[in-house]
């Protein structure tokens, strides 16, 4: 079978060639996802393909995404793909987390090493590629960061014009300074994402400009190989749970798809468990989850969180991370703002670090394990989604004592290393010294 766009809704299915240049589904409505026919190769046949690639220097062969181009064929020309080497990021054992989070052992997948700081360059380069393939010549996405500054670096890359249109005053310096760099023209809105992406969506279309949004199925095929990757570093073991951040929903979409195609290929035996963590002011899926009425999502018109990368009150993946969650046999929970902190300080100190919505992880995998949902003996798999100086704002108020809710709430420094000042003099800091605890 050819690759296709389907409908993603059980009860409409309707197919679409990939060249299409559609987001949701015509009939209907709903969401799209690009689906394949079987590769030709043998399950053993493609892990040693895979394998044997890490030790090429072809430039698709090193990128940890189109590495694995079997896996996501949507393409019938690579030449015009554009790789910043993405993916290729590792698994980091993090005792300390493990401890903290009344686990045994702890490993985070940390997609803060791709080249823009976050998991978000593995969609981009297959959203871009398609963006060339369809003849566009400008991209656009709304974003509250980490979208912004991986869509700039890939379409300035390929040649194309990138426009970021991101909420005025919802942003970290960090990671609109990416967007600038990289040439994107840059527009701040004074509205919050959602009504943001609802306008987008039909100035894209009026204006054809190509959407790098997540309701884009080729940012969600590339965010696949998240998980293929991780597979492929485990040899194929299969964790308990993985557990991830849930803004937008697009890696809770894309992580389920994964393993679900995985399994059908042979390539795993069972799917993990998927734990997706919302901020507590920003947790619309989490109320979706524990709704009698599962059928519609009630949006949160102005969600409050200071992880900015989470902070979405209508996610438009949500239909497809209720099916993910749901077949995973998963859950969703929510942590506060000081349990984020603590966390975010938590994995620093294990030479790790990571931005704040990453740090929901071990936040929730605290509050799952006391609750009993994960065993304290559970092989466990974080992701991390951002590099730690993503927000560095954010890092340096909490280690001095003067972060605050965006309520005005203070977030104690439970685990702060505030930086000392000392006079220039060698006894006094020779006694400084020595009283540092060891």
């Amino acid at each position: 079978m050819p690759a296709e766009l389907a409908c993603f809704e059980e009860r409409c299915r309707a197919r679409f060639a990939i060249t299409e240049v559609i987001y949701n589904c015509p009939k209907c409505g709903g969401l799209l996802e690009a689906v394949y026919g079987k590769p030709e190769q043998s399950t053993a046949e493609l892990q040693t393909i895979w394998r044997n690639r890490r030790t090429s220097n072809a430039p698709l062969d090193q990128s940890g995404v189109w590495r694995y181009r079997e896996f996501l064929p949507f393409l019938a020309d690579y030449s015009r793909v554009v790789t910043l080497r993405e993916g290729n990021t590792p698994l980091l054992n993090a005792p300390r987390a493990a401890q903290y989070g009344g686990l045994d052992r702890l490993v985070f997948k940390h997609q803060g090493f791709n080249p823009t700081g976050s998991f978000k360059d593995n969609g981009m380069t297959c959203g871009v590629a398609q963006a060339l393939r369809l003849g566009m010549t400008r991209v656009a996405c709304v974003s509250t960061g980490n979208t912004s500054a991986s869509m700039a670096a890939y379409a300035s890359a390929a040649g194309l014009q990138p426009i970021i249109f991101l909420p005025h005053g919802n942003i970290s310096f960090g990671k609109l300074a990416q967007a600038l760099e990289y040439g994107a023209h840059t527009l701040q809105v004074e509205a919050n994402f959602d009504q943001i992406l609802a306008l987008v969506r039909r100035l894209a279309e009026e204006l054809g400009i190509y959407l790098l949004n997540s309701v884009n199925p080729f940012r969600i095929e590339g965010q696949k190989t998240i998980m293929l990757e991780m597979m492929d570093q485990r040899d194929w073991r299969v964790p308990d749970w993985v557990v991830l951040p849930g803004g937008n929903l697009g890696n809770t979409s894309a992580f389920g798809k994964a393993f679900r195609e995985m399994k059908e290929l042979g390539l795993i035996g069972r799917l993990p468990r998927l734990a997706v963590i919302q901020a507590e002011g920003s947790a619309p899926f989490y109320n979706l989850m524990r709704a009698r009425d599962q059928s519609r999502l009630n949006a949160i018109e102005h969600p409050q969180t200071l992880a900015t990368a989470i902070k979405i009150g209508d996610p438009v993946s949500w239909p497809k991370a209720r099916l993910e969650v749901s077949v995973s046999g998963g859950t969703v929970e929510t942590v506060t703002e000081q349990e984020i902190a603590d966390a975010k300080a938590t994995i620093g100190r294990c030479g790790i670090g990571c931005e704040p919505a990453s740090a929901t992880t071990l936040a929730g995998i605290r509050k799952l394990t006391a609750a009993g949902t994960i065993a304290k003996d559970a092989d466990v798999v974080a992701i991390l989604t951002g590099n730690v100086l993503k927000d560095q704002d954010y890092t340096y108020q909490y280690h001095q004592g003067e972060l605050k809710t965006l309520e005005g709430v203070p977030i104690a420094p439970n685990f702060g290393n505030p930086p000392v000042v000392v006079p220039y003099d060698l006894n006094r800091i020779t006694d400084v010294l020595n009283g540092l605890p060891s």
